[in-house]
């Protein structure tokens, strides 16, 4: 008895990482990514990510450990790199009152102490980016900007791949000049933080269908799609635009291995014509998608004063612990993707295995 053929092309992305699916799943960052997920999904033949932005050097290293003991397959380790000036913010003892006082509503709501110091500076990317080289997992991969010269020579070095995303064509060429691996071509369906490094992120949105082929005339490396990714009629669409490979965020989020809270599956699987999302800064500083909400409406006028990224995160990160913890969808940070409500609640290999037989029935 001979075994179907795979409903999955075989392109050079796939062959670089003997890929059975040429998929990558998102890397969640800030603390929703789970070790079972990308686990779960390395198993399963495509690429498995952590995000671990908020994770210093000690915690990378053992991260990388514990995957490598639970899974043979493909694992991406995801950072941020620090935008211009970045590193150097610093919010005063007396900038907090501030910034803390259109929280306070959402503290009280919840019954949350509200924070009376500075909120505590998060890991050093320097050191970050020395212990993942160190623990060399198979694939690193970077969003918010160019990994230097010396990151990609020593990955290659050691035989890791790199993965870098762009937002728009002007930033894949600069990551392809930089001699990364593999280009993710992140369109503005995405849910979560946007990506944009080289210019401001409202001059940054292109959506995917525009942004992957451009993408692709444009650079010499594979290119993988992002952004609205969920079922197989959008993965044969990126394929058809000339993407090698595709990231899922928001389909694998609802996965039942996912980190993220119930409130937070339910709010990604709201029917379609329910479902809308939102670009704010409300909970991190930096632009992101996600479902609207009381706290994103309330800090919606640009005028509301909000500490700068990561500083807006820490401030924020009792919030939304407490309002996952309860089930408070009024309260939560809901990242989402436009095309969210087409994903299921299931496990990741069921929804890797429904993404086959969709694709060869499309196929048909």
């Amino acid at each position: 008895m001979t075994s179907s053929p795979s409903p999955w092309p075989v392109t050079r992305f796939s062959r670089l990482l003997d890929l059975r699916r040429p998929v990558v799943q998102g890397p969640f960052g800030s603390g929703l990514s789970s070790v079972d997920l990308t686990v779960a999904v390395a198993e399963a033949g495509a690429v498995g990510s952590f995000g671990a932005n908020h994770l210093d050097a000690e915690a990378i290293t053992a991260l990388v450990g514990d995957l490598r003991s639970r899974t043979n397959g493909v694992i991406n380790v995801n950072l941020w790199v620090p935008l211009p000036g970045e590193v150097d913010v610093r919010v005063g003892a007396d900038e907090v009152a501030g910034f803390v006082a259109p929280l306070r509503p959402f503290y009280d709501a919840l019954g949350v102490a509200v924070p009376d110091g500075p909120p505590p500076a998060g890991p050093r990317y320097d050191d970050q980016i020395v212990a993942l080289l160190a623990a060399a997992p198979r694939v690193v991969s970077f969003v918010f900007g160019v990994p230097d010269a010396e990151v990609v020579a020593e990955a290659h070095r050691r035989g890791v791949v790199v993965l870098a995303t762009a937002t728009t064509v002007e930033e894949a060429v600069a990551l392809d000049e930089a001699g990364v691996d593999v280009i993710v071509a992140s369109g503005s369906d995405a849910g979560g933080h946007r990506g944009a490094f080289l210019r401001p992120v409202e001059e940054s949105l292109v959506g995917t269908l525009s942004l992957v082929p451009q993408v692709v005339d444009a650079v010499a490396a594979p290119v993988v799609a992002a952004g609205g990714i969920t079922d197989a009629r959008q993965v044969r669409a990126a394929f058809a635009l000339g993407a090698e490979g595709v990231q899922i965020g928001s389909g694998f989020l609802a996965t039942h291995e996912s980190a993220v809270p119930d409130v937070h599956k339910d709010a990604l699987t709201t029917a379609p014509g329910r479902h809308s999302t939102v670009l704010t800064s409300a909970f991190s500083g930096r632009l992101a998608r996600g479902v609207p909400n009381r706290v994103t409406r309330a800090l919606a006028d640009p005028a509301v004063p909000r500490a700068p990224y990561p500083a807006q995160s820490a401030l924020t990160a009792p919030l939304r612990r407490a309002a996952a913890a309860a089930g408070d969808r009024e309260h939560a940070s809901l990242w989402s993707g436009q095309s969210a409500p087409l994903g299921r609640r299931m496990r990741a290999v069921d929804y890797l295995e429904r993404l086959d037989a969709e694709l060869a029935a499309v196929g048909r």
